[in-house]
């Protein structure tokens, strides 16, 4: 009986001592000092099973539990996203996307290898997922990064349309367990079939028929490679490579284009003679105007659409699919005012007899002191012309951009000697505004690259003596507001622009000393807002055009503007008693040195708004001189007088 016993007690004994040698002994016995911390390699090796044990029951268990949905997403039930005024009244719908199914049999095949090509080479052989690129993104994901590619075909239809667009480690995982079962469940072809169909190529089109009518107006069947490759360049992200959204979105487009080409041919999908052959970007045509966006409101709601795009996590496809309310601070009274001020000046413009009135174009914004955009004005109308000339940024700034010279003289003051202590720059500091005064630096005179020294001209020939900074920039005093811009330093200058909002990238031109008289290129919207930093006191806010997002009542998470002091009370109030047109008026015309553009910026209690006025060759979209227009004598500049009409009805309208 004692030997059964003890027959008995064996493997009982022997679990106990297996438990023992898994079982770390920690901290360490036998051990001093911060070696009785350090973990043995044995223990180390230990913990890493564990871990390793854990993580794989982890993904065993996530992988059973996970079931792939009966339903697709929100797919069967398309919305429009409905924009809404400042007081709540509806603008716009825009919706529902466009979409309709293809047969992968009659998608052709180059285009079917360009999307291999550029997005998943190995979608054939892979298990539905790419371990690297999920690596990658749970790493970005876990670190704060920004989100990572990487994912394979099958993944992405999985996002498409089962998951959500979320950028989280949950939805991460989901994703991937759900593309491992789906490609167990389905053939390649049926997954490529409805990856094709469900994928979103911007212009508000998904699927490969849709993009196919919404880029070249055809059938997918009837797509060249070229094309082909264009579509499967956009994938990437329509809002980045979409060649007609912008000349930047057109460079990236016809180099990743090029690149899906070249791809093309390291998969085996085209041969090398064939890839040689195409030379041609397959320029697309222009993107569809929708609906009931004639007038302004296009323009508004492109303006609020893109600033959810930037200010939000959700997804330009994720914004197609619909469903959103998105509240702008647009106030339809006065988008009404603006409309109508800038359509009866242009009114008195004859292009039929006066060649100089053809092709004027004018932009302007209306921006409140908390950074609200209250109204623009982009166009006569957005259905014919979907370019908004509210946010045009290839049109000199001119003179309105004194106030910056001036503000970085008071905020800086003025380098006279090298080397020396600052001198403080006041509103009375006397400056020379004689005609053809020669521009100075602390060495001595300014000697452009000919050899000759610079010399600056007053508008008309005018000479004024000795003049306070004040009226000199008030009365658009070239020699002066020259000088004080060498004295401070062109880099403060700018820099002191774009503290009051102008954007880094500006167009700001090479820093000599015809910079301070409005070379940059800032849009209407840009320059209203820094204007509208002088009439908040030195406080800059951002201009923002959305308050608010939901989706079916729910709010939708929207970043903040940003707001900074870049001007003291102070300064502000030197700017704006120079600027004093009158009773609750405060502004400044100007002009752009080639003449290229005639501008007038100011604010009212209300508002700061800035109106250019501009010329565009149709065919070089470049700008042309406005000589003549409005039926100025050739050998005069243009001046304000337009634009300054225009701001001040609007003024009037608005209160």
């Amino acid at each position: 009986m004692t030997d059964v016993l003890r027959r008995l007690r064996v493997p009982r004994v022997r679990w106990r001592a297996a438990l023992r040698v898994l079982r770390p002994r920690y901290p360490r016995p036998g051990r001093r000092g911060v070696r009785r911390w350090l973990p043995s390699p044995r223990q180390t090796v230990l913990a890493f099973c564990w871990a390793l044990a854990l993580l794989a029951g982890l993904i065993g268990y996530g992988y059973a539990r996970t079931q792939i949905p009966t339903d697709l997403n929100a797919f069967a039930t398309q919305q429009d996203n409905v924009y809404y005024w400042a007081d709540g009244t509806e603008m716009a719908r825009v919706g529902p996307v466009d979409r309709q199914s293809m047969p992968l049999s009659r998608i052709p095949k180059s285009l079917q290898g360009a999307v291999l090509s550029a997005e998943n080479a190995s979608f054939y052989t892979d298990s539905g997922i790419s371990l690297r690129g999920i690596t990658r993104a749970v790493k970005a994901m876990a670190t704060g990064g920004e989100a990572q590619g990487g994912s394979t075909i099958t993944q992405q239809y999985v996002k498409n349309v089962y998951l959500s667009q979320s950028r989280t480690l949950s939805r991460k995982l989901t994703e991937m367990f759900l593309a491992v079962k789906l490609d167990r469940k389905l053939s390649k072809d049926q997954i490529l079939d409805g990856y094709l169909n469900t994928s979103w190529f911007g212009r508000g089109a998904y699927g490969v028929q849709r993009a196919a009518k919404a880029y070249y107006g055809k059938d997918v069947s009837q797509l060249t490679v070229s094309e082909s490759a264009l579509l499967a360049a956009v994938l990437k992200g329509a809002g980045m490579f979409d060649p007609a959204l912008s000349p930047a979105n057109h460079k990236r487009a016809v180099e990743r284009w090029s690149w899906v080409l070249d791809r093309m041919v390291q998969t085996g999908h085209l041969s090398a003679a064939a890839r040689k052959a195409i030379t041609v970007f397959p320029e697309p045509q222009a993107p569809p105007r929708p609906a009931g966006l004639g007038g302004q409101t296009g323009y508004l709601v492109d303006t609020a659409r893109a600033y959810v795009s930037a200010h939000s996590d959700i997804s330009d496809a994720e914004f197609d699919r619909g469903g959103y309310q998105i509240y702008t601070t647009f106030e339809k009274p006065r988008v009404t005012a603006l409309a109508t001020s800038v359509q009866g000046q242009l009114a008195a413009l004859d292009p039929a007899s006066r060649p100089a009135d053809r092709d004027v174009r004018v932009g302007a914004a209306s921006v409140a002191t908390d950074g609200r955009i209250l109204a623009l004005y982009g166009g006569p109308d957005y259905v014919k012309q979907g370019f908004d000339d509210a946010n045009i940024a290839i049109v000199p700034v001119g003179t309105v951009y004194a106030p910056f010279v001036y503000a970085a003289g008071l905020r800086d003051g003025a380098q006279l000697t090298r080397d020396a202590p600052r001198t403080p720059v006041t509103p009375g500091t006397l400056y020379d505004g004689d005609d053809k005064t020669a521009v100075r630096t602390p060495e001595g005179p300014y000697w452009s690259r000919d050899g000759k020294i610079v010399r600056v001209a007053n508008d008309g020939g005018r000479s004024w003596g000795h003049i306070p900074l004040s009226k000199a920039v008030a009365e658009g005093v070239n020699t002066a507001v020259v000088q004080l811009g060498m004295d401070v330093g062109i880099d403060r200058v700018r820099r002191a622009s774009v503290d009051a909002g102008l954007l880094p990238d500006s167009g700001f031109a090479e820093q000599i000393p015809q910079f301070s008289l409005g070379t940059a290129t800032p849009s209407p919207i840009r320059v209203a807002g820094a204007y509208a930093t002088f009439a908040a006191h030195g406080t800059h806010t951002d201009p923002y055009s959305v308050l608010r997002v939901t989706r079916d009542g729910d709010p939708a998470p929207l970043r903040t503007p940003a707001v900074t002091h870049p001007f003291t009370p102070q300064v502000a109030a030197d700017v704006t008693a120079a600027l004093s047109r009158g009773k609750d008026r405060t502004g400044l015309a100007g002009t752009a040195p080639d003449n290229t553009s005639a501008w007038y910026a100011g604010w009212t209690p209300g508002a700061s708004t800035a109106v250019a006025l501009f010329r565009i060759n149709p065919k070089t979209q470049q700008t042309e001189p406005l000589t003549a227009t409005t039926g100025t004598r050739p050998h005069e500049h243009t001046g304000s007088t337009f634009p300054t009409s225009i701001w001040s009805t609007y003024a009037t309208a608005t209160g």
